[in-house]
């Protein structure tokens, strides 16, 4: 049987306690604003602990272990680090939603315009913003067991996607190819032996974007499996 007696004082005593501690916070005041907010700094920890953890797997053991290019890895790393930590500072102006919205049409339109960003890279980009973004605007109604378990679900799809359907992603490169008499249609077998022989690449297919019967070339888009194997 529960001791109502018991239970009334432990209530008590643990009022007592987070009252002294909001008069403590009162009390230290520079400028009228608070040196600090014990709650809220440690939740600002463990979120920030949580979301560091979560940018660096996807970054580190997502992208750069599977695409073999590290350029994006500090942007990145960055962009996670920042966008999180000024959403959950500016949390309290109740702009959650359109917040966050804004933040993805900003990083949409500036899009590193000094160079170009291949379609992968700005999909990692979008996730990174993401998961700052979700990991620092839940409220108090999700807890951390519903946050842990959509940030796993995020890091499992990605294994997925990179591990599992890596089979089937192709690459390209275009080139100029000189020989102009193969790229008449009875000779696509010969082009396509003297393409794989010069490239040393298992190419599934190409495509021939333009001829120049001037220069007596053409460029030639050239198709072919990441890891270099067949599809299953």
């Amino acid at each position: 049987m529960i001791d109502t007696a018991a239970l009334i004082d432990t209530i008590n005593t643990n009022s007592s306690a987070i009252t002294e501690l909001s008069n403590w916070e009162e009390q230290l005041r520079f400028l009228g604003i608070k040196l600090i907010n014990v709650v809220d700094f440690s939740e600002l920890m463990v979120r920030f602990a949580l979301n560091t953890a979560m940018i660096f797997l996807v970054v580190h053991f997502m992208y750069a272990k599977n695409s073999k290019r590290k350029d994006f890895y500090f942007s990145y790393l960055a962009i996670g680090v920042i966008v999180f930590l000024l959403c959950f500072l500016l949390n309290s102006v109740k702009l959650e939603l359109g917040f966050a919205l804004g933040l993805f049409a900003i990083f949409g339109i500036i899009r590193y315009r000094t160079d170009a960003i291949p379609i992968k890279e700005m999909t990692y980009l979008f996730i990174i913003i993401g998961i700052s973004v979700m990991n620092a605007l839940s409220n108090k109604k999700v807890s951390y067991a519903e946050l842990m378990f959509t940030n796993s679900v995020i890091i499992f799809g990605l294994w997925f996607l990179e591990k599992r359907l890596m089979l089937k992603q192709e690459q390209s490169i275009r080139l100029i190819y000189e020989k102009i008499e193969n790229i008449h249609t009875q000779n696509e077998a010969i082009l396509l032996a003297d393409l794989k022989e010069r490239t040393g690449i298992n190419i599934k297919r190409f495509e021939i974007q333009k001829i120049d019967f001037l220069r007596d070339v053409a460029e030639i888009t050239l198709y072919f499996n990441v890891n270099g194997k067949e599809e299953l």
